[in-house]
């Protein structure tokens, strides 16, 4: 009986218009308020923005000539080693002589101006034709500037820019301690590289199948960064760099800098 007349005025009573109505607390507009502003940056990020993206490859540091394998022209016994491992020699320089089976001696010279970075033949060896006998680096003057070759995957060579940075962290240098080497971008190969043709270029067969584990690799030549500051004649990350200049056929490894790519892809009708 009780909520009858209870349900009896609320009919008679007029209803209460003239109060404002609450749709939300003050803490229910400032997520709001944060939520859309958030949905608004991402959306212009989405639109104008870009992402930084990089390859690592393996990396050798060379002059930029590369290197060549010497090979005997004849087969015989190695009389005589004429030069050393480090050596620098000019064109038609003689590296070794080798004792034919007719009893002459024949001299094997360097085909072009270098320094010898591996020597094979050692006196009393007995060598065929074609064997190689010696790897000599094509480096003409001793300040040649020494250049890094990375050997990058084929499906991430095009998109490399010109002149992209590249740091390289050099394997005989503590990188917690000196940084990574800096550099850029000089060219871009424009064919895949095979085994034969990277041994060739470094003078090391072990290179060339090391490189190549993965698929053939484009080589991409790096000019390192300049520095008169610094021991190695050369660009660090760190202000000092290693207290010692760095050598030709140093292995490390290249991440270079790709061109930047739009977040999200927009499809029109």
């Amino acid at each position: 009986m009780q909520f009858r007349q209870q349900a009896l005025a609320k009919l008679q009573s007029p209803e209460e218009l003239d109060l404002p109505v609450r749709f939300a607390r003050p803490q229910g507009w400032l997520a709001l308020s944060v939520t859309m502003v958030v949905m608004a940056a991402a959306s212009v990020w989405a639109v104008t923005g870009t992402v930084a993206s990089t390859v690592s490859a393996p990396a050798v540091l060379t002059h930029g000539e590369g290197s060549y394998i010497l090979q005997s022209p004849v087969a015989g016994q190695v009389t005589e080693v004429v030069a050393q491992e480090g050596e620098r020699l000019p064109a038609n320089a003689p590296v070794l002589k080798v004792r034919t089976a007719q009893g002459g001696t024949t001299v094997v010279r360097a085909v072009a101006a270098g320094r010898v970075t591996a020597l094979a033949a050692t006196i009393g060896a007995i060598i065929s034709t074609g064997a190689n006998v010696a790897a000599v680096e094509k480096v003409a003057h001793a300040d040649d500037p020494l250049y890094a070759t990375v050997y990058v995957p084929a499906e991430s060579a095009a998109t490399i820019p010109a002149n992209a940075a590249v740091d390289l962290t050099v394997q005989s240098v503590p990188t917690q301690q000196y940084g990574v080497l800096r550099g850029h971008v000089k060219a871009v190969g424009r064919s895949v590289q095979t085994p034969q043709q990277i041994s060739s270029f470094l003078g090391d067969s072990q290179l060339g199948e090391q490189f190549t584990k993965k698929g053939r690799p484009v080589a991409v030549l790096v000019r390192l960064d300049r520095s008169a500051a610094t021991k190695s004649g050369l660009k660090w990350s760190s202000a000092d760099g290693p207290p010692f200049a760095l050598t030709s056929m140093t292995l490390a490894t290249g991440s270079i800098r790709l061109a930047d790519q739009r977040p999200v892809d927009w499809l029109l009708p």
